[in-house]
């Protein structure tokens, strides 16, 4: 973002300065459209000496000609400031604005009780250019500040709580991503965080993120080019621009043989609907036809719950899981004969036969191969194995089950998961689809696409099996060539899915089959928030713009 910032300055001859007030036009625009009562709210604007606090001053005057009731604090004497940032601290008191200097804690003591009964607080104290945590007084001032956004300590307004609105970034919050990123020292929780161009990874990744609240992403003048100059752009947030460039859209003539054919291999016993809710995921994302290969004991179970899709019964264990015998004369080029893609894993059990036959057939199969749950487990202890195939794969791993197939523990995979994601990615050559809160979607060559739907109700047993199935029957729809959107799309769209359900039943009770019941709600609301779709597919990709990028 800082190159792009520079590029177009001097590419494009915005000046910096520019940029700089747009920022703060962005803001208070978010403001306005916020709050309708704006200009009877108190506010106080936090500005530190550098870019982020200069962002803050034209915040300040912009809202002082707009006659909003405001205080300001400079947390630098007014000679450290410079260049852009001290060209609008003049601006500000120009414009008869007043500035309250705080550079010590006994200031800020003075201060803190004209900041605690804001209405709206403004965080313009550090931007992108934080090089480690918080000390000393700022780390005090972002400790106080996180206090007033829980509470008013005493008076009328006891009880109350500010709201807090980060400028570009919450301060104290790292920018970047990987392991020294996630070491945090105090850092502002903001309920709303008004980001320029494009997110920054600390505002989409985990555990920084929580500290955002609603992210909104403004445009400031930046031109998109700038985004993809020399190829240098690894890193996307999913939102429904990412998916433009797919034959969405129907044809009139069109038939079910048009849409694709699935074929999910799972089920076990006590673990069929397992089976089941892939089977529905992969419908529901549209695929034309559902084939279930599952162990003939357990078949009559799994097809009694879902009369849209066909079955295929496959040689059991003692234990009713798929048996070695299941691949016994041809049988696996019989059943994958007219299907698109494979799902193989949910509900298949750890057998030691079952794990042997799933490895055969990844080695074996002809087909895409989207891997999951048991099918994961199945290549625990011996991950070098997933090489070993013929076709395109894509591994589905939640954390426990990535840190079993790398050796390493949960807490590991959790503390930086987008560079684990593209490690994975690269030594097995496939796609990785690592779950959880903001799941990535990790290619091989370095790319990485960060979801931005999903909530924590979405934590319950089933909902990864329906992922599944959709992207199964989503990479049954469309071409491997663009399989990283395709499966971004499935990814997408069952995290829109969770969040239409959680609205409906709340995060605490919302089931499965709930996710399952709203997929058709979040394909209605993903289309309209795209471009009007041909019928007929013209071009690529349309490339994302930075206002496909809002998202709040």
């Amino acid at each position: 973002m800082r190159e792009a910032d520079r590029r177009t300055t001097e590419r494009h001859g915005v000046p910096s300065l520019q940029l700089m007030e747009n920022a703060g036009t962005r803001v208070v625009e978010f403001l306005a459209g916020c709050f309708a009562d704006l200009t009877h709210r108190r506010i106080t604007v936090l500005c530190g000496k550098g870019n982020n606090g200069g962002d803050g001053l034209v915040v300040a005057r912009l809202l002082h000609q707009r006659g909003c009731q405001l205080s300001v604090l400079l947390f630098a004497m007014p000679d450290a400031v410079r260049g852009d940032a001290a060209v609008n601290l003049k601006r500000w008191r120009e414009a008869g604005g007043e500035i309250r200097v705080v550079t010590s804690e006994t200031e800020w003591a003075a201060a803190c009780s004209q900041v605690a009964y804001a209405e709206i607080i403004l965080d313009a104290l550090l931007g992108t250019g934080l090089a480690g945590p918080v000390d000393g007084l700022l780390a005090r001032v972002i400790t106080d500040v996180n206090e007033f956004g829980k509470h008013v300590p005493t008076g009328r307004d006891a009880g109350r709580r500010a709201t807090i609105v980060a400028v570009d970034i919450p301060s104290g919050l790292p920018s970047d991503s990987g392991p020294e990123a996630s070491v945090l020292g105090p850092a502002v929780c903001a309920d709303f965080t008004v980001t320029f161009t494009a997110p920054k990874p600390g505002l989409l990744l985990p555990p920084n993120c929580e500290c955002v609240g609603k992210l909104q992403v403004a445009e400031i003048g930046t031109p998109p080019e700038m985004l993809t100059a020399d190829n240098t752009l690894k890193l996307h947030w999913l939102e429904p621009g990412e998916f433009a460039g797919l034959p969405l859209a129907r044809r009139p003539a069109g038939h079910k043989g048009d849409y694709g054919h699935a074929l999910i291999i799972a089920g076990s016993r006590g673990k069929t609907g397992a089976a089941v809710l892939s089977a529905m995921g992969a419908l529901r994302a549209g695929v034309g036809l559902v084939t279930v290969a599952t162990p003939e004991r357990v078949l009559p179970i799994v097809a009694s719950h879902l009369p849209e899709m066909m079955t295929e019964p496959l040689a059991g264990t003692d234990v009713d899981s798929i048996s070695m015998r299941g691949l016994d004369y041809g049988r696996l080029v019989e059943i994958v004969k007219g299907k698109n893609a494979v799902a193989l894993g949910p509900g298949l059990g750890t057998h030691p036969e079952t794990q042997q036959f799933v490895r055969a057939v990844l080695r074996d199969s002809p087909l895409p191969v989207i891997l999951d749950a048991d099918g994961l487990n199945a290549f625990a202890g011996r991950s070098a194995e997933l090489c070993e195939r013929k076709a395109p794969l894509a591994v589905t791993p939640h954390p426990g089950e990535m840190a079993r197939l790398l050796g390493c523990t949960t807490a590991q995979v959790q503390a930086n998961r987008l560079d684990i994601a593209l490690q994975a990615a690269a030594q097995w050559n496939a796609l990785v689809v690592l779950k959880g809160y903001r799941t990535i979607i990790a290619t091989p060559d370095g790319r990485a696409f960060i979801n931005s739907t999903g909530n924590p109700g979405m934590a319950t047993g089933g909902t990864g099996d329906v992922l599944t199935g959709m992207l199964a029957g989503l990479t049954a729809q469309f071409s491997t060539a663009l399989w990283e959107r395709v499966l971004g799309l499935g990814v997408y769209l069952h995290g829109l899915a969770g969040d239409l359900a959680a609205e409906q039943f709340g995060e605490a009770s919302m089931i499965a089959t709930d996710l399952v019941a709203a997929i058709p709600r979040a394909w209605r609301e993903l289309l309209t928030g795209l471009p009007r779709l041909s019928r007929v597919r013209r071009g690529g990709p349309r490339e994302a713009k930075p206002g496909d990028l809002e998202h709040a």
